[in-house]
């Protein structure tokens, strides 16, 4: 496997001066990103069809890895939250060794095939899920059999390995290959592999919150305002999208709840009624709504 493989380059990094070697890291940073630009239209295309089938209400994000994959998978699901709205329990995270290996390593656990089966067929799978198995090699027996398992299940199955034809990447409907190659520290994954998947996993989520209307104009229109700051910016966002001043956004998003949608709409001249039943008549999705239902259009002068 070309993520397992020693450079001579490196051989004896341990004997660079300090910057040198941070360099070099540095530079192995930069085309782990620069590998995720052959796979741009495969990750849009997996993002519109895992959009379509997350539209369905019960739809689910499902992260499926072992180690530092799987951490990394954990942490794309739990921003979800906070940044677009999205319920927790809409969240499902099949971890090699349980949630427990997100603090310590269990590395053992990714061999399990059969607990990999076992997370899946639990899960009570079907046609409305997303299934995301995240792999360096792309070999890791428990996220194999978790992804063919979904698949079976018609789940959506998406993968993100840095092995070319791995089991992986075939076993998945989008593969998303990402072709790191050999680590600076041979077999280090979590070094350029994690990066590209780190990048990757935002690339993917993001853009499915895009399709799916959680985001306007680059605001996050679905963002839980759950402290002061998130409170402030929810302020600002009304009052940008409604044309308004922070005191007018302010009354808007407390009649509509806390709501950015639904405050916008107000803060546009809607009343609360109207505007969440135009908000439902159009998906939830706010420029339909806007477009759809008459709302005032913001003062001349602001940016459309």
């Amino acid at each position: 496997m070309r993520t397992e493989r020693m450079r001579q380059r490196f051989a004896d990094l341990d004997a660079w001066p300090t910057s040198d070697a941070v360099m070099a890291m540095f530079e192995g940073q930069l085309s782990a990103a620069a590998a995720i630009n052959s796979q741009v239209d495969a990750l849009a295309q997996a993002a519109e069809e895992a959009a379509g089938r997350l539209r369905e209400s019960s739809g689910r994000m499902v992260y499926i890895g072992a180690g530092t994959s799987g951490r990394l998978a954990v942490l794309d699901g739990v921003e979800l939250g906070p940044t677009f709205g999205w319920a927790p329990e809409r969240l499902l995270y099949g971890i090699a060794g349980g949630m427990d290996a997100l603090t310590r390593s269990i590395e053992n656990a990714e061999d399990d095939a059969e607990s990999g089966r076992d997370f899946a067929a639990s899960a009570r799978l079907n046609r409305s899920d997303v299934v995301i198995g995240v792999s360096a090699s792309g070999s890791t027996p428990f996220t194999v059999a978790a992804v063919r398992e979904a698949s079976s299940a018609s789940a959506l199955t998406i993968a993100i390995a840095s092995n070319a034809d791995s089991p992986l990447l075939l076993a998945a409907e989008h593969p998303i290959l990402l072709d790191t190659g050999p680590e600076l520290v041979s077999g280090s994954t979590r070094m350029k592999a994690g990066t590209a998947q780190k990048v990757a996993l935002s690339l993917l989520s993001t853009a499915v919150m895009l399709r799916l209307g959680r985001v306007y104009k680059g605001l996050m229109v679905d963002m839980r305002a759950s402290n002061q700051k998130l409170r402030s910016r929810a302020i600002s966002t009304v009052a940008e999208i409604g044309g308004v001043d922070s005191p007018a956004a302010q009354s808007a998003l407390d009649r509509a709840g806390g709501d950015i949608k639904l405050a916008s709409l107000v803060a546009m001249g809607m009343d609360v009624e109207n505007a969440r039943n135009c908000l439902a008549a159009c998906g939830d999705n706010l420029r339909v709504a806007i477009d759809s239902c008459g709302a005032a259009r913001p003062p001349a002068g602001t940016d459309e």
